[in-house]
């Protein structure tokens, strides 16, 4: 059998780990031919690639981004109302002359949800769910997750040391889109006093409350974790960020110094932690293994700490977002940390 893989979406520690993890057991277990497709569907458009070998292959378990390269590219989506069938036939046209028998798709939920339309067209496709935002629906954890939280607890705990300093309230905002898991894990490992998701809102009045309850307390400083999607009422306009809307409407309503940091694309880069390193490989694996044993249109998934595999109709279009019965909300809400709620 010959496989194609391809990375697609936005970088993310763990893509080369799983790139390793797909393409060494499809070579030495199955004895299958693997090839990498560049820049994730464009390449795909354009018949882009390049052999992998065990030497291709080697050194790839820690180094981050991808070798592959990555891209954006949606050839399913519509132009206005004109319907465009010019790209989702070229790719069935490429993936017959590139002599295909599967393609990986390495991706978030756009990717998925485009994995799905490939399948669609009748073609063999696996899934594996990669993004820092771990907002996959049809799994537990998705691969970069952790790295990401790592990332972020740190600058977390440092910021602990200025806003004890200076006597400040420091607002900190991290990624995840519309999904609060990197807010919620990160603010928690890193002791943040205020943790603000965009799936549970914020009522300011009540932020306001609980910074100056700590100062009445002698707690001369606070920090408030946000997630980069959280809602603000009276935002300022759409390029405005939480963290500066926040930052201006606690300083106004406590009379407290405060100063936000914006932590952005620094938790995406980098090498991936030892846990999605060996999730990477786990995933990658039974990817091979699926492919083996032909049973396509499905994205490899852990739940309960199990690999198992979803179909891919069943992922597509969904996100899976935090719930305001997470254990780790209700367990900060009992240590006296405010969700803004």
């Amino acid at each position: 059998m010959k496989i194609g893989i391809l990375s697609s979406g936005g970088d993310c520690p763990g893509i080369n780990a799983t790139i390793r993890g797909v393409g060494k057991t499809a070579m030495n277990y199955y004895g299958m031919d693997v090839i990498g497709i560049c820049d994730g569907f464009e390449g795909l458009l354009n018949k882009e690639f390049i052999s992998l070998d065990d030497k291709a292959l080697s050194g790839l378990l820690s180094l981050g981004g991808t070798i592959l390269g990555t891209s954006r590219e949606k050839p399913f989506k519509k132009l206005l109302d004109k319907t465009d069938d010019t790209k989702p036939q070229l790719i069935i046209e490429n993936y017959k002359k590139l002599d295909l028998d599967c393609l990986v798709c390495i991706g978030g939920n756009g990717t998925q949800k485009t994995a799905n339309k490939v399948s669609q067209l009748g073609l063999n496709v696996i899934g594996i769910p990669k993004t820092i935002d771990n907002d996959v629906y049809g799994t537990d954890v998705t691969f970069g997750f952790y790295s990401a939280v790592d990332i972020a607890t740190e600058a977390i705990d440092r910021l602990h040391s200025t806003a004890s300093s200076h006597k400040r309230v420091m607002v900190i905002e991290l990624m995840g889109h519309k999904a609060g898991w990197i807010t919620l894990y990160a603010g928690m490992a890193g002791g943040a006093d205020v943790i603000l998701l965009p799936e549970l809102g914020c009522d300011i009045a009540k932020v306001n409350k609980a910074i100056l309850n700590r100062s009445k307390k002698d707690k001369p400083y606070s920090i408030v974790a946000v997630g980069e999607g959280l809602e603000l009422e009276g935002s300022g306009g759409k390029n405005v960020r939480p963290a500066s809307r926040l930052s201006k409407l606690i300083e106004e309503g406590t009379g407290l110094e405060t100063r936000e940091t914006i932590l952005g694309y620094v938790q995406r880069g980098g090498s991936p932690s030892a846990f999605d390193r060996n999730l990477a490989t786990r995933l990658g694996g039974h990817a091979a293994e699926l492919i083996a044993k032909g049973q396509f249109g499905r994205m490899v998934s852990m739940i309960n700490d199990q690999i198992i595999s979803v179909p891919l109709e069943k992922v597509a279009g969904k996100l899976r977002l935090v719930t305001p019965d997470h254990d780790l909300i209700a367990q900060g809400k009992r240590m006296g940390i405010s969700f803004g709620v």
